[in-house]
């Protein structure tokens, strides 16, 4: 059989009772219950902190990511779909107006989105910009690119794709 034991509650201590140690029982009682309180209100006050920490550490990171995911979205869309086009635009231009006046305003949109045609002609070869198609026999030094195949470009000092260049033997 289970013995039940009676529960005894503060209130329900008589005066005489707290005279014969009881007393000193309730007092390190409200000490401990007091110090548990001080405890959960630390605790409390720590898990706050660290959920804003948690916050604030999120929005910075998106802050940092979400720039770059939304460039890496617009390189891609300029390499895929803009850049073939404007080559097609570029051969049509000469021999068409309204065609060239086409290729100039997506030039124009190209260079407000810090899109830049890579300067190539006259200029020495360097493989970071250039790519080399072809060695020509001219009357320039070696080493210089005397004609432009394709155009390349840069997207915010990077390059996009590299100008496809005949160069000087």
């Amino acid at each position: 059989m289970i013995k039940k034991k009676k529960i005894t509650y503060i209130s329900d201590i008589s005066e005489e009772n707290r005279n014969n140690g009881d007393e000193s029982k309730l007092k390190s009682f409200k000490e401990k219950f007091k110090q548990c309180q001080k405890d959960k209100e630390e605790y409390l006050t720590q898990a706050q902190r660290a959920r804003a920490d948690l916050i604030n550490y999120r929005k910075r990171q998106e802050e940092k990511i979400i720039p770059g995911i939304v460039a890496i979205g617009q390189v891609s869309l300029i390499h895929n779909l803009v850049l073939p086009v404007l080559d097609s635009l570029e051969s049509g231009a000469k021999k068409s107006e309204d065609i060239k006046q086409i290729k100039d305003q997506i030039s124009d949109i190209l260079i407000k989105n810090k899109i830049k045609e890579i300067e190539a002609i006259g200029e020495r070869f360097n493989p970071e910009f250039h790519e080399a198609v072809e060695l020509v026999e001219s009357k320039e030094k070696s080493g210089i690119v005397v004609e432009e195949v394709q155009k390349g470009y840069t997207f915010d000092n990077k390059v996009l794709r590299p100008s496809k260049v005949k160069i000087s033997k």
